[in-house]
């Protein structure tokens, strides 16, 4: 390559934006841009004439060559020198402090200002306002540095550069919108919230007064998907909005008010090919709908369970093709299990078909049985539960339900379910029923266990002893780390009880209380066949009677959490009843 092509050498530059529009500004930078290459090529050439000159020449050619190269080495030469110079001349950067940060912020208010000043002032004409535009993405890029130094956020607050980057979210040039969530997405970024907690009370603090969420709304409202960039500035926006969410879970309420649950359920339907944003979606709607009665009572007011079981219908007859597909699948579910946790969307499950939905997906043996199983267990537990109960079995639920009960099925590591867990909601469904169901619906139940010889009945006891040994094992786990502790001199308060109670319910205890529940429903039927069944099997193995007992006495302490006491006197006084006639 001689001094010429040496000279006027630019590398591709891919998609970054040109600065045409700029006139004698984009003179400037050409010139910088071909000052830099220079300095990459002429180290590269030195480096190469060093090697060659370690060879010793190389031989007689590479001497002839070297020769023919004198005058052109002699001229990179001098380049190359002239290019030290000025490095050396080049003053260090400055380092970024308080006082550093304050300046930038006032140069991004001044630009920003500019930018506003000349868009006014001559709005038919880009050219006029298209540098500022420029200057104000530069200086916007240059604010990166900020969300490294968490403890700074109070400057953009007191700067009024929070309201300033909010104003920018509805700025005309959605190329400004880009960089600007960016920003936004660095600066929210949970790993730096947590470095200064002070500071970011501040910042988040700050957004929510500025009405972020609608701004963002109203943003990606406005972003077309088929644009990459617009694409990923959807994408950078959910991420702000789950970095605030993680942040500050009270939020969620005002957040879906503010239009983005609507917003995020006409996204997931709308009918575009499964991508990164759509799986983002999902993620965020089941963020919203945990543990927050508000955002299930907005998402069934605006017909949400309809759009969750649409969607969830394609997975009845295919599984899905991705990883990334399967984990939104699975945060539909979840996002649906959380809205039955509310009684007045049990009804609109109901009238959805939704229950039609599960038992389909049952039967079809795809991956969407695991989930479809969780869903049934969530609409059909507590009284609340009792017309879900009454239409399972109207529809043949019965049908569907026992032979899961009967078998556990094999292939369920594909979906990340264990055995306990399909064990649990399928018994979960069927004390349900057991609790809900009246007249005739109940006598259809109850025959399913007097079918073939009682095989039901087995399976149950069957289950009841796996269980109990698992529970016993843990309890002597327990017994065994309350002693050590006690022999330390460790006091047992209310909080380690509570955590020991909970590892009992994780082993197993939960499942077990469900099982004995049935077992005292059934014998209680008053279906002889069913009672004596029970109890042969239980002095065959060694069981007790009176272990039953206590499992249920227990159960019945600590149920009907969140009801009300009316509720819960009840249904300890019906449980005990049950136990006394065992």
């Amino acid at each position: 390559m001689d001094v010429g092509e040496l000279l006027s050498y630019q590398p591709d530059r891919g998609a970054t934006r040109g600065r045409e529009e700029d006139g004698g500004a984009a003179g400037g930078e050409e010139e910088f841009r071909v000052t830099k290459q220079l300095k990459v090529q002429g180290v590269r050439e030195m480096t190469r004439h060093r090697d060659v000159a370690a060879a010793g020449g190389g031989g007689m050619e590479a001497g002839v060559e070297m020769r023919d190269g004198d005058e052109v080495t002699g001229d990179k030469k001098k380049i190359l020198e002239k290019l030290m110079d000025q490095d050396e001349d080049e003053p260090e950067a400055e380092p970024v402090d308080e006082s550093s940060v304050k300046k930038m912020i006032l140069t991004f208010e001044k630009r920003s200002y500019k930018n506003q000043e000349l868009r006014i002032k001559f709005p038919d004409n880009p050219e006029k306002f298209m540098e500022s535009e420029l200057d104000l993405n530069d200086i916007i890029q240059e604010m990166h540095v900020i969300a490294t130094m968490p403890d700074l956020y109070h400057l953009l607050v007191e700067l009024n550069s929070v309201h300033s980057l909010l104003g920018l979210l509805s700025h005309e040039n959605t190329d400004i919108l880009s960089p600007v969530v960016d920003l936004l997405q660095e600066l929210t970024d949970i790993d730096t919230l947590h470095e200064s907690e002070e500071g970011a009370e501040v910042l988040i603090d700050a957004l929510l007064e500025g009405q972020v969420v609608a701004l963002l709304v109203q943003n990606m409202e406005r972003l077309d998907e088929q644009v990459k960039e617009e694409a990923d500035g959807i994408y950078n926006t959910l991420a702000i909005i789950e970095n605030m969410a993680e942040f500050r879970p009270g939020l969620c309420t005002e957040a879906a008010q503010q239009g983005l649950m609507q917003w995020l359920l006409k996204r997931i339907k709308a009918k575009m090919p499964f991508d990164a944003n759509k799986l983002y979606c999902s993620e965020i709607l089941a963020i919203l709908l945990q543990n927050n009665d508000n955002t299930r009572e907005l998402l069934g007011e605006m017909d949400g369970i309809d759009v969750l079981l649409q969607q969830l219908s394609v997975f009845k007859r295919h599984n899905p093709s991705t990883a990334e597909e399967q984990e939104m699948m699975e945060n539909l579910f979840d996002g649906l299990c959380s809205c039955l946790m509310l009684p007045a969307n049990r009804d609109r499950f109901l009238r959805g078909e939704g229950l039609q939905l599960m038992n389909l997906m049952l039967r079809e043996k795809k991956m969407s049985r695991t989930s479809a199983l969780k869903v049934l267990d969530h609409g059909m537990i507590g009284p609340e539960g009792s017309d879900n109960c009454h239409k399972f079995v109207d529809i043949l639920g019965l049908r569907t339900i026992f032979p899961l009960f009967m078998k556990t099925p094999k292939k369920m590591k594909k979906t990340g379910a264990s055995e306990k867990e399909h064990e649990e909601h399928v018994c979960s469904i069927i004390a349900s029923m057991l609790r809900n169901l009246k007249s005739q619906q109940r006598s259809r139940l109850l025959n399913k266990f007097t079918e073939n010889d009682c095989e039901k009945v087995d399976r149950l006891m069957e289950l009841h002893f796996k269980y109990l040994e698992a529970v016993q094992q843990a309890d002597k786990r327990i017994e065994g780390e309350k002693h050590e502790m006690v022999r330390r001199g460790e006091i047992l308060d209310d909080s380690m009880e509570d955590e020991f109670y909970l590892r009992r319910l994780d082993a197993g205890l939960f499942v077990l209380q469900l099982i004995c529940y049935i077992m005292v429903e059934i014998s209680n039927s008053g279906i002889s066949q069913l009672q004596q069944r029970v109890h042969q099997i239980l002095n065959l193995r060694g069981g007790s009677v009176k272990v039953v007992r206590h499992i249920m006495r227990e159960y019945a302490e600590s149920i009907g959490d969140g009801k009300s006491d009316e509720f819960k006197e009840a249904e300890r006084k019906r449980i005990m009843d049950l136990v006394d006639n065992f």
